[in-house]
């Protein structure tokens, strides 16, 4: 055990109330209901928040102790049930689901034992400060000067950032510990708290009091609860509402500056004074990212809001539809790909994060096809391979060992599209499936589906509502594509041309037969290039998983070479994909 964590028992005992570490389940609740006021002072870097949050028992058992955490750098100060005090014992906790590295966290003993599925109210208060902390990093060996601009929150006069839970504990969680240098820990602890909390209702008012100085201040929190106000006097205040009915994927993050407004409702653009040029390139992009938008989802409604780092070697930020961006740079290519996405969350909100936010960073990929050609688009979509090729190529291992041991005939591993809360899957490895289903379905097809796609209908009972959608506008059955990428997860395919057979007709038209296999366990439809003498031609072929198809194609002359994948596709090898035509036997 860690010192703090000797520390932290020995302060409950001395309490006390003993908690045995095999006693305390911390994710046996779930908070269901944030209903908070968050009061801020950034000179003194001070956060104090008051409010209520809903506890439900998810585990399988009575439940009568709650391990509620915050930030290291805050201080419980009251938990209430029914307004009447409860026990709890204060200590800290390491984790680095928080930037400092550590949590401070409640072990609350209930009134009375919860039931499976009841819940309890509390009311709670704590406060403390949030400053600039890249602990959880530098512990790690990563050089200060570099940690900060990725743990970039902080509470201070000049600038105010903090994201929440996976970053800054802000508000109360209820989480195992995670440690960064222990393989994908912090990820999937991360990973199971979003997974948890996504249908619970936040409600957060942060308010700053003592405004003063010359420019207009601006408090950023949700795009629907952007709030101003113009220092005119000593006592201004500025407050902004935190508000989701359900949280889904987002990152409740609040920022504070003295954002010069370039906002074109419902779009909210807010740069700093140095940074006129590069927030001109984001504004410039805003029209033709809204035509192309509008034209692939329908029109964006809901607002979207990006807003400017002070520190321009700050890492970008997104969570729902508030991005966090240096416009220090005149990137036009990348600030138009950045408005899309955030205009394709306006567009088509979405409960599933594999729809969310798989078909933004698809629309990126078209959009960037759009300007600059199929090849910029694979490109920016080849971003996305080593996000998940490492998990994926563990996912084959367990199937093969799983079919050598005949467990089942096709065994599921990994993590489904359709439930994880990855982000390597639902962002990445989504982008990829959405474009898959671009290819093999046309534009129109896709179009003319997610124009009619409706999230309240999606999170009704059926769970194949978006390959029905997609299904009947391209009129072809999807199902065996959905099973493979969506509803399980069966790695990635592995094409090779198994055999080809080069021949003309009595006409002298030269003709070739090729046949394709596919040694993954995933199957897909891939294109393929064949090399000739005058010029080349590219077909495509679905080739489901373990398994080969044929197909014949006249050619413009003699072949030479046939190239597999023009990296649509993720494949787990792509080391075999040329095939010499010459060089076979």
């Amino acid at each position: 055990m860690r010192l703090l964590g000797w520390l932290g028992l020995l302060f409950g005992l001395t309490a006390g109330l003993i908690v045995p570490a095999t006693a305390l389940n911390r994710e046996a609740f779930t908070i269901t209901m944030y209903d908070l006021e968050v009061h801020l002072e950034p000179e003194q870097q001070r956060l104090g928040a008051r409010g209520k949050i809903t506890l439900r028992n998810d585990s399988g058992q009575l439940q009568r102790r709650v391990a509620l955490q915050i930030s290291s750098s805050l201080n419980w100060r009251s938990i209430r049930v029914d307004a009447k005090p409860v026990q709890y014992v204060s200590q800290p906790y390491i984790s680095d689901i928080d930037h400092t590295g550590a949590l401070s966290e409640a072990i609350v003993t209930l009134p009375v034992e919860i039931k499976p599925k009841d819940s309890v109210e509390l009311e709670i208060g704590y406060e403390g400060v949030i400053p600039l902390d890249a602990t959880r990093l530098t512990r790690i060996g990563v050089p200060e000067e570099i940690a900060k601009h990725s743990s970039w929150d902080q509470i201070n006069p000049s600038f105010t950032a903090v994201r929440g839970a996976g970053y800054v504990a802000w508000y109360p969680i209820t989480t195992e510990s995670a440690d960064f240098s222990e393989g994908n820990s912090l990820f999937e602890v991360v990973d199971r708290w979003k997974a948890r909390v996504a249908g619970s209702e936040f409600k957060a008012r942060i308010v700053m009091s003592d405004v003063t100085g010359e420019a207009p201040r601006f408090m950023i929190c949700s795009p629907g609860g952007l709030r101003m106000i113009e220092a005119m006097g000593r006592a201004q205040q500025v407050s902004a509402e935190c508000s989701w009915a359900r949280l889904g994927t987002v990152t409740p993050t609040f920022a504070m500056a003295n954002y010069q407004d370039r906002s074109k409702p419902p779009f909210y653009l807010f740069s700093f004074p140095s940074h006129e040029e590069g927030a001109a390139t984001y504004s410039n992009a805003l029209d033709p990212a809204m035509k192309f938008v509008s034209g692939w989802f329908g029109p964006p409604s809901a607002p979207v809001a990006i807003a400017d780092f002070a520190d321009p070697k700050s890492a970008p930020f997104e969570s729902g539809t508030l991005l966090m961006a240096s416009m220090a740079a005149q990137d036009s290519k990348l600030a138009g790909t950045n408005v899309v996405h955030e205009l394709v969350h306006s567009a088509l909100p979405s409960s599933r994060p594999w729809v969310y936010e798989g078909l933004a960073h698809f629309a990126e990929a078209m959009y960037r096809q759009q300007q600059g050609g199929r090849q910029a688009a694979l490109d920016l979509l080849g971003l996305h391979r080593a996000a998940f090729l490492d998990s994926e190529k563990e996912v084959s291992a367990a199937l093969r060992k799983n079919i050598e041991q005949n467990a089942v005939d096709r065994p599921t591993a990994g993590q489904p599209l359709a439930t994880t809360f990855d982000e390597t899957y639902y962002r990445s490895k989504a982008a990829y499936v959405w474009w898959m289903l671009c290819d093999m379905v046309g534009d129109n097809a896709l179009k003319q589906a997610t124009h009619k796609y409706r999230a309240e209908d999606d999170n009704n009972k059926d769970p194949k509502y978006v390959e029905h959608l997609i299904e009947a506008a391209a009129k072809r059955d999807l199902s065996w594509f959905f099973d493979d990428w969506v509803y399980q997860d069966r790695g990635l395919p592995d094409f090779h041309v198994q055999s080809v057979h080069p021949w003309k007709t009595e006409k002298g038209v030269q003709i070739i037969t090729v046949t394709m296999e596919n040694l993954g366990n995933a199957g897909a439809e891939v294109p393929f290039t064949i090399i000739c003498e005058g010029g080349e031609i590219t077909k495509r072929i679905e080739v489901r998983a373990k398994s080969t198809a044929t197909t014949r194609v006249e050619l413009p002359g003699t072949p030479s070479e046939i190239v597999v994948n023009d990296g649509s596709v993720p494949e787990s090898d792509l080391t075999n994909n040329v095939f010499q035509i010459g060089a076979q036997k």
